[in-house]
């Protein structure tokens, strides 16, 4: 049976906020609709300080803030990118383009098709992130969207040079400085000067992911992809100084952001609170860390690997960090996460920054019915059909028109009929079904 050692927010606490989220979103959502590039420029205004005369970075601009990026960080950029474009580029090479002769004279297929435009959100709020411009930029472009828009917020004034880096040599077509939700709904809804997206990608805050729940239908979104979330999995083959380490390292996202331990052995339990406390009396992003810790932090420990892994499932987290004995059995048995992080040498900062897997992953439970944003999430796979002889078209028609008229439609069993005439030399009467 589970024991908590430590609880976080309760639900009713979670459900209040995200009504007052959910408010906050659709009416920003309204006045961009209404007011389009005016209401871009009072929100911008409101909420960044910022108000440029174009919000869209001319090619000079762009060249500006590469020029502030030192070589060592370029160099750092354009590395991360080749193997998030690696990966993403093996991950397009699975997926192949079909066509089979299913019965004779019956050809069936699809093709994969890529969106042709988007939308990628880089969040810079409480930290800059970089790395979420290769996930969505790049894989993108492996996928072959022929139009790529990106809007990261202002940073300290203007736009952040690293960012825009990240962004221009990831393949963006146009950069924009300009952030939260009026950026995500410009994308969505386009205004006089932006051109709206058939899809919108990236994570973000909590107003960011609810704005793109509410755009969804309107527009494709990659996933919900809103806080960070981590659960770290471990046995006593690792200590209490790297498992609260690395539940410290994704709790800094932010006081929203879930950090939960899971593991078999009490004394790592008490041993990991312990250096959590220890660790946030030198951690420099420790106002934030220890709010997240304070309200989401979780410590979970169960009997058995199977007690852990059903745990872990009904948590559905973001990240999952696998640090015991045989980590192998969790890649094998689990089926609710966005990635995993098998064995103590890796963990979730490479995932997030470097490694090559893609950091957009799902958040709140919604591992449960989906994974994280990979080249395929860009590309549609669209199918067709071909009828290449008489008798085929006349025998499938038969089947048709008699399975159209046991459900009511006789308009749709004359789409078959006329075909078991023309084609097969049967004279069927008109809406009725071939004998």
């Amino acid at each position: 049976m589970p024991r908590w050692l430590k609880r976080g927010m309760d639900a009713s606490a979670i459900k209040e906020a995200d009504a007052r989220v959910r408010q906050t979103v659709e009416d920003i959502l309204a006045q961009v609709e209404a007011k389009k590039d005016t209401a871009i420029r009072e929100l911008s205004e409101k909420f960044d300080k910022w108000s440029p005369k174009d919000f869209r970075l001319a090619p000079q601009e762009i060249e500006k803030a590469i020029s502030q990026v030192s070589k060592r960080d370029l160099e750092d950029i354009k590395f991360a990118q080749a193997q998030v474009r690696n990966f993403a580029q093996k991950q397009r090479d699975t997926m192949h383009d079909l066509e089979v002769e299913t019965l004779p004279g019956v050809v069936l297929g699809h093709r994969h098709i890529p969106v042709n435009s988007i939308g990628c959100y880089v969040p810079g709020g409480r930290y800059p992130m970089v790395a979420s411009a290769h996930m969505s930029i790049v894989t993108a472009r492996v996928a072959g969207v022929k139009c790529i828009i990106a809007c990261a917020p202002p940073y300290k004034g203007g736009p952040h040079p690293a960012i825009v880096a990240a962004m221009h040599f990831g393949g963006a077509d146009e950069i924009y400085v300009l952030g939260g939700v009026q950026a995500v709904a410009a994308m969505a809804l386009g205004t006089e000067s932006i051109e709206p997206v058939d899809m919108i990608v990236g994570p973000g805050n909590a107003y960011v992911a609810e704005a793109k729940r509410q755009l969804f239908g309107r527009i494709g979104i990659d996933l919900l992809a809103g806080p960070t979330e981590t659960l770290v999995i471990a046995d006593d083959s690792v200590d209490g100084e790297i498992c609260a380490t690395d539940l410290l390292g994704q709790a800094e996202h932010g006081p929203t952001s879930p950090a939960v331990l899971i593991t078999n052995s009490e004394k790592l339990a008490q041993d990991t609170i312990k250096e959590v406390e220890r660790l946030l009396t030198i951690l420099p992003t420790a106002d934030a860390a220890a709010q997240a810790w304070k309200d989401n932090g979780e410590v979970i420990v169960c009997d058995s690997y199977e007690e852990m892994v059903q745990e872990a499932d009904r948590i559905a987290s973001e990240h999952v960090q696998v640090m015991t004995r045989d980590p192998d059995y969790f890649l094998n048995t689990m089926t609710n996460y966005g990635s995993l992080f098998l064995g103590a040498r890796t963990n979730v900062a490479f995932g997030d920054k470097v490694i090559g897997t893609n950091h957009t992953l799902p958040t709140r439970k919604n591992a449960r019915f989906t994974g994280g944003l990979w080249v395929g999430k860009f590309i549609k796979t669209c199918t067709y059909q071909r009828v290449t002889t008489d008798a085929a078209s006349a025998m499938i028609g038969e089947y048709c028109s008699r399975l159209c008229v046991l459900e009511g439609f006789l308009g749709h069993a004359e789409q078959a009929n006329v075909r078991v005439r023309r084609y097969g030399g049967r004279n069927v009467p008109y809406a009725q079904a071939a004998e």
